[in-house]
């Protein structure tokens, strides 16, 4: 298909332009950011006192389950897609994505997969209520009807995400502009490089671990069942196998996004570009050897808890490397605080807050007391909310010039970035401490003594969704209303000689700032 403009729906549905292919990413992943938070502030409703109060303990497992499977497969792993679908060819000199027709194939699959997923909700024995990381044998011999039905929305997913991943490898391997070697890309194609090498590798261990879960649950296989000589722990075994290297699939492309923003708004190159490559490397071949710090409760050998324990701790290395990069970049910088660079630096603080508590659960004898407890929520919300979510937000901000030509209101993007950081912190900070204090996730009560920080919790919950709703107007109101910024202006050179630049300067467009010779 032609890339000139399509007419109607047709444009939409049968587009192989990788422009129009990210927008309709970024758009339904806010559409399903919006769904999952909105089952977020029913789970936060239900903990804003202690007792019972608004929904059925087997309905409030349902929400947890749909809350982190929307959020994970539905909201941050898309948005980033997205932006690799409009910034990758834009960044390297590609005239479009390497397979066109099948970009467009591996989004249009998307919604039909979370249809299902979210459609069980009313199915008979409601939606699946076993947890986003769906442990057998409680997703297998416990599990309600629609189980089969969310096994079929995942296998989508991942086809999907194996696709848009296989396109991108092909993209920036092959069609590079001349002269662009690899390590003069900008560090948004590195990591999303890096990330699609991921994805290929993992997905495929996703699935078979839900095609094991089918057999059982259909066929009369036991891969999972103890009973028929399987095991339990097996399934943790490859779940997390898929799962941390998920959770690096998921902040490679945030960490690219605040690599691309930092040196705009510091008005410096990156500091060690060649160290943030290698770093990005070493944190992706290193998140497949951690899988299971997930599960030093379960009874494995001292050894294995030993080398898992150190192998964990390895992986904060590079990482710190990474901010200590970031902050270095800032270091005497020439730093101004627009919208994006605001969500940069909250990342960069919050992030680090999310390592040291992943290190603290790194520390096997400790994690005995932190796991399963309110702890881990606050820690792993610190790296996908704080993480992800933010620099998806500094992202939006920071391109949406480029991509509409218009400018988006900066008042109004700096009310969204203070209420969605006072909202956040007020969710997730008490949550450290109720969770050290010994209360267990995913339950609908909960004692007395915990009151007090819940309700904070659930005050910053509300207050952080309302900072989305903000966002999502300064958003529509921009593509709407939006002051252009392609109005050409007349600069007179040093010879009396004149040119034209759009103004203001297209910080957007650039990596670090453009030099005038």
């Amino acid at each position: 298909m032609a890339h000139g403009p399509a007419k109607g729906l047709s444009r939409w549905f049968l587009t192989t332009n990788h422009k129009d292919i990210g927008g309709l990413y970024l758009w339904f992943s806010f559409a399903m950011f919006l769904i999952g938070g909105s089952f977020a502030m029913i789970i936060r409703a239900e903990l804003f006192q202690p007792g019972l109060q608004l929904v059925e303990p087997n309905f409030f497992n349902q929400m947890t389950t749909l809350h982190g499977l929307v959020m994970v497969f539905g909201a941050i792993m898309p948005a980033f897609v997205g932006l690799a679908n409009y910034m990758i060819p834009v960044m390297i000199g590609a005239p479009d994505m390497a397979l066109p027709r099948m970009n467009n194939w591996s989004f249009w699959i998307l919604p039909f997969a979370f249809t299902v997923l979210i459609g069980s909700l009313f199915m008979e024995g409601g939606a699946p209520n076993f947890g986003w990381t769906f442990y057998a044998p409680l997703s297998t011999t416990y599990a309600p009807p629609s189980v089969t039905y969310f096994i079929f929305g995942v296998h989508i997913m991942g086809i999907s995400s194996i696709m848009g991943a296989i396109n991108i490898i092909a993209t920036i391997v092959n069609m590079r502009a001349p002269g662009m070697t690899l390590m003069k890309m900008p560090l948004f194609v590195w990591t999303w490089l890096i990330t699609a090498f991921l994805l290929v590798a993992v997905m495929p261990v996703l699935a078979g671990a839900v095609t094991m879960m089918l057999m059982d649950i259909h066929f009369g296989t036991s891969f999972f069942s103890a009973a028929g000589g399987g095991d339990p722990v097996l399934f943790q075994h490859i779940f997390w196998f898929f799962g941390h290297p998920e959770v690096y699939i998921i902040i490679l492309p945030a960490f690219g996004v605040v690599s691309e923003i930092i040196p705009t708004f510091s008005r410096k190159p990156l500091f060690g570009y060649a160290s943030m490559v290698y770093a990005t490397a070493a944190i992706a071949f290193l998140s497949f050897i951690v899988w299971a710090h997930h599960m030093f409760t379960v009874g494995m050998p001292l050894v294995g808890e030993l080398y898992f324990m150190w192998a964990t701790m390895l992986i904060a290395i590079p990482t710190a490397a990474k901010v200590f990069n970031w902050v270095t970049t800032m270091f005497k910088g020439s730093i101004t605080f627009e919208t994006p660079m605001l969500f940069c630096i909250a990342f960069v603080f919050l992030f680090t807050i999310g390592g040291f508590t992943g290190l603290m659960l790194a520390i096997a004898p400790a994690d005995m007391q932190y796991h399963d407890s309110y702890f881990v929520v606050a820690h792993f919300h610190y790296t996908m909310v704080a993480g992800a979510i933010f620099s998806m937000s500094a992202a939006v901000y920071y391109w949406l010039p480029k991509w509409t030509g218009k400018m988006y209101n900066e008042t109004m993007g700096k009310v969204h970035f203070w209420i969605a950081f006072i909202g956040f912190n007020l969710t997730f900070f008490p949550q450290h401490f109720v969770g050290l204090a010994g209360m267990p996730r995913r339950i609908p009560d909960y004692a007395l003594q915990f009151a007090d920080f819940n309700m904070m919790s659930s005050i910053g919950a509300f207050t952080y969704g309302l900072a989305q709703l903000l966002f999502l107007f300064n958003v529509i109101a921009t593509i709407r209303n939006g002051k252009p910024t392609s109005e050409p202006k007349t600069w007179e050179g040093a010879q009396g000689l004149e040119w034209t630049l759009p103004t203001p300067l297209p910080y957007h467009t650039f990596s670090t700032p453009p030099e005038v010779k």
